[in-house]
């Protein structure tokens, strides 16, 4: 008999996890609150950064194993999401050393280059210390990857229902009962996936930790002739050595150059949205005009995401008897979707036990008198 499973939330982690559910042989209804292509939540807009630079080698396999994900999908659905475009991380030489060491031990490709010979290579941007390269990286089209997520899943016969908002999750020894404003939806497991509405609709099953939810403002700018297309890697600016502000990350998209600060938007409800800050956006063009000239820093257009962080920033993907979650992306999980498709999909069917990166009991507090090992 076929697992019948509902995914609640229908940005990348849900559409990938209805993905390759589906594809395993599961019974699959991908429910979300919103429309297709909706912008409410994190999974919206012409850009997000791939790439494998991380200091944890968990996460450098997890983005080689993206990779292959993205790949298939393209694939199967025809339609390019992935644009590899390389990436660079300049700023502190003591934030670049632990991720060119993680990518050597990973054997993913990378060096080291100068300030002037990065220069020299992409005039769009300027560094004032070492610079780390590597080819393995570049940006996704976001919601063009949303949707072939979604299209590939229903093409293994998942359901897909829009505007159907969640009211609760019941579950008891017999399956799940998800409640929506447009009927009851029955299985033997339900996936939870919600970005910032997680919290609600967990709460009552698991532990979930306290994640912080903020409305992050980045801005698109227009290119100048100092660089144009895949010129332009994607990039982070790390603070220390002669630049002192948040980390930055940015990469080309057809909209132009996204520009961002990392989380550092306000704390928010994510039913209550605010307007532009004038603020952070000044705050984000003087980092543009000294930092990036390839771009015209009066053309700033900024544009809303949400971030759900966890207090580690590493993600929650664990499962507690019948219900799974997969949230607290922290602003940086969207390039690893099919992974988590597959993570999800592992805790669903075959029962495996998280990866303690990503695991709930790695919140809990020990009881008095007790060592945590």
């Amino acid at each position: 008999m076929r697992t019948r499973v509902v995914v609640v939330g229908a940005g990348v982690a849900g559409s990938a996890a209805a993905w390759r559910l589906a594809e395993r042989g599961a019974e699959v209804v991908l429910v979300d609150r919103f429309g297709a292509g909706h912008d409410k939540g994190a999974s919206h807009g012409s850009s997000r950064i791939y790439r494998h630079a991380y200091s944890n080698v968990h996460y450098v396999r997890l983005a080689a194993q993206a990779l292959r994900g993205w790949e298939t999908l393209q694939d199967l659905g025809g339609e390019r999401v992935l644009e590899l475009t390389g990436a660079v991380d300049h700023g502190d030489p003591d934030a670049l050393q632990p991720l060119a060491d993680a990518l050597d031990s990973e054997s993913v490709p990378s060096h080291f280059l100068d300030p002037a010979e990065a220069g020299k290579r992409w005039p769009g941007l300027r560094f004032d210390t070492q610079v780390l390269w590597h080819a393995a990286a570049g940006r996704v089209h976001a919601d063009r990857a949303v949707a072939t997520l979604q299209a590939a899943a229903t093409n293994r016969g998942a359901q897909v229902q829009r505007e159907r908002r969640v009211l609760s999750i019941e579950t008891d020894p017999t399956g799940v009962r998800v409640r929506t404003d447009g009927g009851l939806l029955e299985a033997d497991q339900v996936v939870v996936a919600a970005g910032a509405w997680t919290s609600a609709l967990v709460g009552p099953h698991l532990d979930y930790p306290p994640i912080r939810t903020t409305q992050e403002q980045p801005a698109h700018f227009a290119r100048v002739d100092r660089g144009r297309g895949t010129e332009w890697p994607s990039f982070i600016h790390h603070p220390g050595a002669g630049y002192r502000g948040p980390g930055i990350y940015g990469l080309d998209s057809p909209d132009g150059v996204k520009v961002g600060e990392h989380g550092t938007g306000p704390e928010i409800d994510p039913d209550v949205r605010t307007a532009a800050d004038p603020a952070l956006l000044d705050r984000l063009v003087d980092h543009v005009r000294h930092w990036i000239p390839g771009v015209d820093s009066r053309t700033a257009r900024p544009v809303s995401c949400l971030y759900s962080t966890t207090p580690d920033h590493d993600f929650v993907i664990d499962r507690v008897g019948q219900v799974t979650v997969a949230g607290g992306f922290s602003g940086h999980g969207f390039k690893f979707g099919p992974a988590l498709g597959d993570l999800v999909a592992e805790l669903v069917l075959d029962s495996k036990p998280a990866n303690p990166l990503f695991a709930l009991n790695r919140f809990r507090v020990p009881a008095r008198g007790t060592t945590r090992r």
